[in-house]
C-alpha cells in the first residue's frame, strides 16, 4: 500500500475533482483497490462521491462513521480507534472514509499535542501520528489518497506526517507559485522539529507509536490545471497569459521542493496538465460520476461527447505519470 496526499495550501485549484477522477480512473481501468480519506473539514470529496440523500443521512446520524470517528477517541483519552468503516462508492469503484465538518473542532487538539510532541511528550506524539496509525490498518488497499483542505494547519500536518508521498495540484497564477515556497518552508520546519523530538524519546516509549516514527513524505510532482487553451499549428497549448506562468512552475518546484525536501529519484515532476473542463465539472458533480464516465443519460450532448473522451485521455495520462513517479521512489 502507498499513501498519497493531494496538497496545496492555496484553495480553489481543483484538488478534489482531480483526486476523485484519478482515483476512479485507476480503480475502473487499472483495477487498483483504492481508499479515499476525506481529511478536509469542508468535505468536498464526500459530497462529490456520494448522492445528496446519503450525505444528508450521514451527517444527520450522530452514530455515522467518519474521519471524526478516527480522531475523537484520542481527544477523550481512549486511544486509537479500533475499527475502520469505509463506504463503498459504486459509481467511482472505490471506497471512502467520509469527511466530517466536526474534524475542524480537532484542529486545536492536534495543534496543542504537536507542541507537546516536539518537546518529547509521548502522548502528544501519539496524537500527531493518528493518521499513521490509521494507515497501518489499510494494507489491503493498493493506494490510499488523502483529500486535504487548503492550509498549513495541524490537520494537514498530521496527514503529511503519515503519508508516503504528496503531489500538488496547481492553478496557473502567481499565488500558486507563492504556495510552493510556503509548503517547502513548513515541511522543513516540521521535519526538523519532529526529528529533534524523537531523539528525546526512550526506545521502549517509541515502540508505543505506529510503525517507525518519522516525517519522510516525498514530493512526487505537480499537475497544472484550470487554464484556457488555444490551437496553434495544430497543437493545443495554453493561451499566452497562462503559458508565461506555466514556464515558471518547474523552476520554482526545483528550487523549493526538489532540491530541499525530497529524495525522490524522479525524472519529470510535471505529472500532467488539465485545462478547463467547463460544464463537465458541474455535470460530474450533479451526477456523482467520474468526468470520463459521463453518458447521454447524465446530460452529455453534442460536443460534450468529444470533451468526455478528451478528459479520459487526460486522466489516463496523469494517472500513469503519477504511478510512474511513485514507482521511481522504490
Amino acid at each position: 500500500m502507498k499513501s498519497v496526499a493531494f496538497f496545496n495550501n492555496k484553495g480553489g485549484v481543483g484538488k478534489t475533482t482531480l483526486l476523485c477522477n484519478i482515483a476512479s480512473y485507476l480503480a475502473i481501468h487499472k483495477n487498483y483497490k483504492i481508499l479515499i480519506i476525506d481529511a478536509d473539514p469542508q468535505c468536498n470529496a464526500t459530497q462529490l462521491l456520494l448522492d445528496e440523500d446519503i450525505v444528508n443521512e450521514l451527517y444527520e446520524d450522530s452514530k455515522s462513521y467518519t474521519i471524526h470517528s478516527i480522531v475523537h477517541p484520542l481527544s477523550i483519552g481512549k486511544g486509537y480507534s479500533e475499527i475502520i468503516r469505509p463506504i463503498e462508492v459504486d459509481n467511482f469503484k472505490l471506497e471512502l472514509l467520509a469527511g466530517d465538518p466536526k474534524l475542524a473542532l480537532k484542529e486545536d487538539l492536534l495543534s496543542q499535542d504537536w507542541q507537546s510532541s516536539i518537546s518529547g511528550d509521548i502522548r502528544g506524539l501519539r496524537t500527531s501520528f493518528v493518521f499513521s496509525e490509521l494507515l497501518s490498518r489499510c494494507e489491503n488497499y493498493d493506494l490510499v489518497f488523502f483529500d486535504m483542505g487548503p492550509s498549513l494547519g495541524s490537520i494537514n500536518r498530521a496527514v503529511l506526517l503519515a503519508c508516503d508521498f504528496f503531489l500538488s495540484p496547481m492553478s496557473i497564477d502567481i499565488f500558486s507559485l507563492r504556495a510552493i515556497e510556503n509548503i517547502a518552508v513548513a515541511l522543513k520546519e516540521w521535519r526538523k522539529r519532529l526529528s529533534n523530538a524523537l531523539t528525546q524519546i526512550p526506545d521502549d516509549a517509541i515502540e508505543d507509536l505506529p510503525k517507525q516514527p518519522k516525517f519522510d513524505v516525498q514530493f512526487i510532482g505537480y499537475i497544472a490545471q484550470q487554464y484556457n487553451q488555444k490551437t496553434k499549428q495544430g497543437e493545443k497549448r495554453a493561451v499566452d497569459a497562462y503559458e508565461k506562468i506555466m514556464r515558471r512552475i518547474p523552476i520554482e518546484i526545483q528550487k523549493h521542493l526538489v532540491d530541499t525536501v525530497t529524495k525522490a529519484k524522479i525524472k519529470d515532476f510535471r505529472i500532467g496538465e488539465i485545462p478547463n473542463l467547463y460544464s463537465l465539472i458541474p455535470m460530474s458533480q450533479s451526477e456523482h460520476k467520474p468526468i470520463f464516465d459521463l453518458k447521454a443519460k447524465d446530460g452529455v450532448r453534442g460536443a460534450h461527447f468529444t470533451r468526455v473522451k478528451d478528459a479520459e485521455l487526460l486522466f489516463k495520462k496523469v494517472s500513469s505519470n503519477m504511478i510512474k513517479n511513485i514507482e521511481a521512489c522504490g
